[in-house]
């Protein structure tokens, strides 16, 4: 505004008389006038602005640049309008989201307390002689074959392990005992060569005591992969398919009960959804007991290949030994692929024992 009026007063006409001085233009008093309002007004404002700050709820936006139409000045308010908006619009997206899983957990919760219910009702029933059970007689033959197997193979495998402690045990103190003959010999010279003899029969046998100790220990690895992950493992499917065959079994019941009922709407709606449900549980029953009876299969022969080559091994190594037959030993730790640990690798390290 001011630069507006100081442009029309720079660019104004002043007269001259005849003797060469200005006259007096009747428009300067209003200019210098106008000049000085506009200069309060502005001082005004600036004071306002400094003691208050800019009032950020009334500022607009230029788009047009300076000077430019009104038509181009936004206002502020409508853009935190529109951002107030758009997050009102998010919260309420997540309260949807957080209410669906919170509805989704609930069904979850409300679906195994249901099932959880059924098939207790079952196990009573069962175990008080009140209900039937499915009952696959070769399938639970086969089962009960297994369990037994398993607790005698876990008792192999204690008393190979005890075996292995005690032999380690021995021949442990037949190295000590040669290095004491070792030693006596060279400070006995009265009798370093009967100390000698004893000596080297002492480190002969800890020699063949290490390599029976390598076949056996390796013995004890095979039996015990073979008891606590094979054999576990087919357990494990065993018991998600007796779990299995008790919800067919409570869902069979429960089918049963609701067909010898009366059979009005209410009753055709939960005779369907308990049909449903039978038919799901009898699918999951079937498709378990199929994974059983193959891991069974796949049991008796891995069980029967491992055993015959570990057992052939365990002969052989102790015949060896207790014949003293030092070749026949080192031959059976060959065809059996039996690798020897070095000598005091059992042992901790320097690090480990500080």
């Amino acid at each position: 505004m001011a630069d507006s009026i100081m442009s029309k007063a720079a660019t104004m006409e002043i007269p001259i008389n005849s003797n060469g001085d200005t006259g007096t233009l009747p428009e300067d008093d209003s200019l210098e006038q106008a000049a000085q309002i506009q200069w309060s007004l502005d001082e005004k404002d600036l004071q306002q602005v400094m003691v208050s700050g800019p009032n950020l709820n009334e500022t607009s936006i230029v788009s047009g640049g300076y000077g430019g139409p009104a038509g181009g000045i936004i206002p502020t308010s409508s853009i935190k309008g529109s951002m107030h908006h758009s997050a009102s619009n998010s919260a309420l997206a997540a309260e949807e989201v957080s209410r669906g899983v919170a509805v989704e957990k609930l069904d979850s919760v409300k679906k195994w307390g249901i099932n959880t219910y059924k098939c207790t009702k079952q196990m009573f029933s069962e175990r008080f002689g009140r209900g039937s059970r499915t009952v696959d007689l070769e399938l639970e033959a086969q089962i009960d074959v297994l369990r037994d197997t398993k607790n005698k193979y876990e008792n192999i495998l204690r008393l190979a392990t005890a075996l292995t402690s005690h032999f380690h045990n021995m021949v442990q103190t037949q190295q000590a005992l040669g290095d004491t003959f070792a030693d006596l010999s060279q400070k006995s010279p009265e009798l370093q060569d009967e100390f000698g003899y004893n000596a080297e029969t002492q480190k002969l046998l800890c020699k063949n005591g290490e390599a029976l100790l390598g076949a056996v220990s390796f013995f004890v690895s095979s039996i015990n992969t073979l008891v606590n992950k094979t054999m576990e493992d087919t357990l494990m499917t065993i018991k998600h398919y007796e779990n299995a065959r008790l919800e067919f079994d409570a869902y069979r019941s429960d089918l049963e009960e609701l067909s010898l009922g009366p059979r009005d709407a209410a009753t055709m709606v939960r005779i369907d959804v308990a049909q449903h449900d039978y038919q799901v549980h009898r699918d999951k029953y079937e498709r378990l007991r199929s994974d059983v009876t193959i891991k069974l299969k796949f049991l008796e022969e891995n069980k029967v290949k491992v055993m015959h080559k570990q057992l052939l091994l365990f002969h052989n190594a102790i015949s060896a030994y207790f014949a003293g037959n030092q070749q026949q030993l080192e031959q059976t730790l060959i065809q059996f692929n039996v690798k020897l640990k070095p000598p005091g690798s059992d042992k901790p390290s320097w690090l480990e024992e500080q």
